[in-house]
């Protein structure tokens, strides 16, 4: 009897405690300034909540693997001997591109980097399902931590290319240098962008992520991957339509991480000169603020669709 009464009692001073607390609104209605300031305030707070969620997403992948982490080089290193073979030897890519197999590593370290952002972006909210009922958190924290999962894949896959450049290529350093990290921000941020927004929709609309699996077919090979941008040039030539082609960030980074990592001039002999596009430093600078906005566009669409997430999960 007397440990009901204590039961009961230490329960009522947990309600009274609890009923003293300030009432906070969490689908509370905030302008895009305002707004925006408090979201990356909530983010910044729950920072080390974001590294756990990393960590766990990282240890689910590899989960009872022998080999662990070493699983994430045979999926890019299994299309790379694909596409050398298929598009390169077979095709006869190879013959016009000097250090094919480095140019096709390049493009799929950058591609896989924003295909993980988007595809486990789509997924990321209904996948913590579980959290997102229970208890109140900055939701965008689950998208992002999808970010840094991809992130730890592509560190992975840049040591390989890395290593694979100063061993296999004539690469020589030069300027073009500095385009890799503006390239990294720009697909990085542009893919945020879009995996945040994805994130948000794919609650309301399931489809949204079978949509996301066959976009990410599709401009795999309409960006300049597994050819160059040569090619495409001497298709289009330089008007509308090869503007049009630049417009995406996605290709811009690309062709930048090649420019940075790849280029290897035009002394090698029986190869074709490869083709640039003018200011590509400038159209890398332009592509990450327009990237810049669309996040922050993104994250405020998010804040509007976040408030009834509980109740459609």
């Amino acid at each position: 009897m007397n440990t009901q009464t204590d039961y009961n009692q230490s329960r009522s001073e947990r309600i009274a405690r609890v009923s003293e607390l300030p009432f906070i609104d969490a689908s509370k209605s905030r302008g895009f300034v305002t707004g925006t300031a408090h979201s990356l305030i909530e983010i910044w707070s729950r920072r080390e909540l974001i590294s756990r969620l990393v960590r766990r997403e990282i240890k689910a992948r590899y989960k009872d693997s022998k080999l662990g982490v070493v699983w994430s080089l045979f999926r890019p290193l299994l299309q790379l001997v694909i596409y050398f073979f298929a598009i390169g030897q077979i095709l006869g890519a190879a013959r016009a591109v000097p250090d094919f197999a480095i140019f096709v590593f390049v493009g799929l370290t950058m591609w896989t980097l924003y295909a993980e952002i988007i595809s486990g972006g789509a997924r990321s909210i209904i996948d913590n399902a579980g959290l997102v009922k229970k208890v109140y958190l900055p939701r965008e924290i689950f998208p992002l931590a999808s970010i840094g999962s991809a992130l730890f894949n592509f560190v992975i896959q840049l040591g390989v290319l890395l290593l694979a450049i100063a061993i296999l290529s004539h690469y020589r350093l030069s300027p073009d240098l500095l385009l890799a990290p503006l390239a990294l921000l720009t697909i990085l941020t542009f893919g945020a962008a879009i995996g945040i927004l994805v994130s948000a929709i794919n609650v309301y609309l399931r489809d949204v992520q079978h949509f996301i699996e066959i976009y990410l077919i599709a401009f795999f090979w309409a960006s300049p991957i597994v050819y160059p941008f040569t090619f495409v040039h001497k298709q289009v030539g330089s008007g509308l339509l090869e503007e049009l082609y630049l417009a995406s960030p996605i290709t811009l980074s690309i062709i930048g991480a090649q420019k940075a990592l790849w280029s290897v001039g035009t002394e090698a002999v029986g190869k074709t000169a490869q083709y640039w596009p003018d200011g590509l430093g400038l159209r890398l600078i332009v592509a990450f603020a327009v990237s810049l906005v669309l996040l922050w566009i993104s994250q405020r669409i998010f804040a509007k669709l976040q408030g009834n997430f509980a109740q459609e999960l």
